[in-house]
């Protein structure tokens, strides 16, 4: 059996059944997967089982029940936790594809951990949300061994619309970095830009609308300009996870000796939201800080907020 064979045929021990692991596993069942899953809270793991999905009561059987293990985990603390379950039962030849968010350094550490035990380890973390898994589009950036890759690429094809391989271990997560960097730098701007609009007298709306047309158009434009027109800040991602990023984009910035001016700025912003008691808003919400500086209201809903 091939490597890919084996990847398709072997049931998925899923880690994690959050905001990001529960679509993933939902779209493994449905194609055809057998799937194990596992979360510390295990109301979320359960909530699977009319899906299809099998609760494993502890890490410890997961990774004695499976070869192949999915990682969506909140940090690296977390991703080492689990290994350190993991790595000593899972049986050579076993595969860990992690798509949590964590530094390019943690996920070279955990390539060679598993190495060490001969499990393989792809680090693919992945951008576009639960949407755009349910939806069978996420977007994946791996780093790892070429074999790896493979059988990475094979798993993932159940919820991603690309998987684009970016290097060998660590850089998945140098590629996610950048990613972040751009979100949350984009975020920042959107919000000036709706919050310039409204102070100059013009519906932001509407020039959101014509930004939509032109070269300024963007995901973020489109789906968080939407988020601050209205108010909503039901959060898909909260801003206090966003300060792990930051972290990580920092030192992987300080590391190579890259000036990040324009990151910074949206940096201390996203901080200056959790502070202020925004963590468990949607990241866009930095645009009620802007409305507050600013003495702008975009809209209505946020009037008693600024």
């Amino acid at each position: 059996m091939s490597a890919i064979e084996q990847a398709v045929a072997e049931q998925v021990g899923v880690v994690g059944t959050g905001l990001m692991g529960a679509p993933m596993a939902r779209r493994l069942l449905a194609a055809g997967r057998e799937v194990l899953v596992f979360n510390r809270s295990s109301t979320k793991a359960v909530a699977l089982e009319p899906a299809g999905a099998r609760v494993s009561p502890t890490l410890g059987e997961l990774a004695m029940a499976t070869g192949t293990v999915l990682l969506a985990l909140p940090a690296g603390g977390e991703v080492t936790a689990a290994l350190d379950v993991l790595v000593p039962l899972l049986r050579v030849g076993s595969i860990v594809v992690d798509t949590s968010t964590i530094a390019p350094h943690e996920s070279r550490t955990n390539h060679t951990r598993c190495g060490s035990s001969g499990i393989a380890y792809v680090d693919a973390p992945v951008s576009g949300g639960p949407v755009a898994i349910a939806a069978g589009t996420l977007s994946v950036m791996a780093g790892g061994d070429d074999d790896a890759l493979d059988r990475a690429a094979a798993l993932c094809a159940a919820f991603a619309g690309r998987f684009v391989r970016c290097g060998t271990s660590g850089a998945g997560s140098v590629a996610k970095a950048c990613n972040q960097l751009v979100v949350a730098a984009t975020i920042e701007i959107v919000a000036e830009a709706l919050v310039l609009a409204k102070a100059a007298g013009v519906d932001p709306a509407l020039v959101r609308d014509a930004l939509l047309g032109g070269f300024a158009a963007s995901r973020i434009l489109e789906l968080h300009g939407a988020r601050m027109l209205a108010g909503d800040y039901v959060p898909g991602g909260k801003a206090r996870l966003q300060l792990k990023d930051i972290d990580i984009i920092r030192s992987l910035a300080g590391a190579v000796g890259v000036p990040l001016d324009a990151f910074s700025a949206a940096a201390l912003r996203f901080e200056r939201l959790v502070a202020d008691g925004g963590g468990e808003l949607d990241h866009s919400a930095v645009a009620m800080l802007l409305e507050r500086d600013s003495g702008v209201v975009l809209t209505s809903s946020n009037e008693g907020e600024t």
